[in-house]
């Protein structure tokens, strides 16, 4: 098969469409695994589409189009949640739910992967094997991903391949951003408490500081990163909240340490796990101090195949040529939960811009002023459309 479909040309026939479905999301942002709404309104739309789906992990959806023939199957991802946020631009699509926000642009994901759907089913005459569409739930929190995948949705038929895309406010509209190889950071939330022994803060002689101790730990941490780690890798270990005390003039006796770890390999991943445990148990026994940690495995790296991205790169270029496509040269130390996926599956994860400065677009993610130009929606659709076809019809 060598059909030759103008993506974007369809892409923006149903521009209005899309951008309505967009703003509809914005104005009605919903929590991870609370998407009620948000699932609903896809399920509508892909039932008026004739597309099959089927619901998985709570709120998320699996909807699949089959081509002419059997084949490889492809799969493309949406994140569906918002964020608890105050919403504070002065536009008509404003949230209207109190401390809820569409602040990182999953309403655009959303619109984007459902205008992938109906280009596509329009299509299915043109291709052979099978799309799968995955609208992800509670990406920003538990990663929805990995829920979806243990309920099986890479399966029955089986997933070749994934495509995502994240909106990205540094890049221009009209552009996108790739890289190869680690995309986003793994992470590891971590809890400590130590525990030493309270009295009177006149009297230090007769207690054990914890927090004197947990003093002591927070700096250690950190040479882990600056003495253990090579300078050419990337880490982060950081401590975000710690909480001790009642009062000016008594030492605790128990004190409590949150922060967030931030690795690039998985090799690392495992070394800063192990320091962090030597560490904090070593300078607990040397102040005669006790202590308990508890460390979470949360999202891995997301890794980028070359083979896909090299697919990617070509699919895009078609759309909106060489010069717009930006070569990423460093990772994010962020986290992404497409990265579960990523670690199934050979996959392309890129960058698509949504910046303008003459329209004021250009406020960070996790911002109450975050919003994007909705002119990449249809960049989106055929970006993604044509990679999905490509894939189907080349490989």
């Amino acid at each position: 098969m060598n059909f030759n479909i103008d993506f974007y040309k369809q892409a923006l026939e149903i521009e209005d469409e899309i951008v309505a479905i967009r703003r509809d999301f914005h104005e009605h942002p919903e929590l991870g695994f609370e998407e009620v709404r948000t699932s609903e309104k896809i399920k509508e739309f892909l039932k008026k589409e004739g597309i099959p789906y089927k619901e998985v992990s709570k709120t998320g959806i699996c909807a699949i189009i089959k081509g002419i023939e059997h084949g490889k199957t492809v799969a493309l991802r949406g994140d569906m949640d918002a964020l608890p946020l105050e919403d504070k631009k002065d536009v008509s699509y404003k949230s209207k739910i109190q401390g809820k926000m569409h602040g990182c642009g999953h309403d655009a994901h959303s619109a984007i992967l459902m205008g992938a759907a109906k280009l596509l089913n329009k299509n299915k005459d043109k291709f052979k094997g099978n799309v799968k569409f995955l609208f992800e739930p509670a990406e920003e929190t538990v990663g929805g991903a990995r829920y979806m995948i243990k309920e099986g949705v890479l399966e029955n038929p089986n997933v070749d391949a994934i495509f995502g895309l994240h909106v990205a406010e540094q890049i221009e509209v009209g552009k996108i951003g790739i890289k190869y190889g680690v995309f986003n950071a793994a992470s590891n939330p971590f809890t400590i408490k130590i525990k030493g022994k309270g009295g009177h803060g006149a009297h230090p002689e007769d207690t054990i500081d914890p927090i004197i101790i947990a003093s002591q730990v927070i700096l250690s941490l950190q040479t882990i990163i600056s003495r253990e780690i090579p300078p050419v890798y990337p880490g982060v270990i950081t401590v975000g909240a710690i909480h001790g005390g009642t009062a000016q003039n008594i030492i605790p006796s128990e004190v409590e340490i949150k922060g967030i770890m931030r690795t690039l390999t998985s090799e690392h991943r495992e070394l800063v796990k192990n320091r962090l445990v030597e560490i904090t148990e070593g300078i607990c026994t040397a102040m005669r101090g006790k202590c308990e940690i508890d460390i979470e495995e949360s999202y891995p790296c997301l890794y980028n195949n070359d083979h896909m991205v090299n697919h990617l790169k070509l699919s895009a270029e078609k759309i909106i040529g060489n010069n717009n496509i930006e070569i990423l040269q460093h990772p994010s130390m962020g986290v992404e939960s497409f990265a579960y996926f990523s670690n199934e599956r050979p996959s392309a994860f890129y960058f698509l811009g949504v910046k303008n400065k003459e329209r004021g677009i250009v406020n960070p993610a996790h911002g109450c002023l975050f919003d994007i130009d909705e002119k990449s929606l249809a960049l989106g659709i055929s970006i993604q459309c044509e990679a999905a076809f490509q894939y189907l019809t080349r490989n």
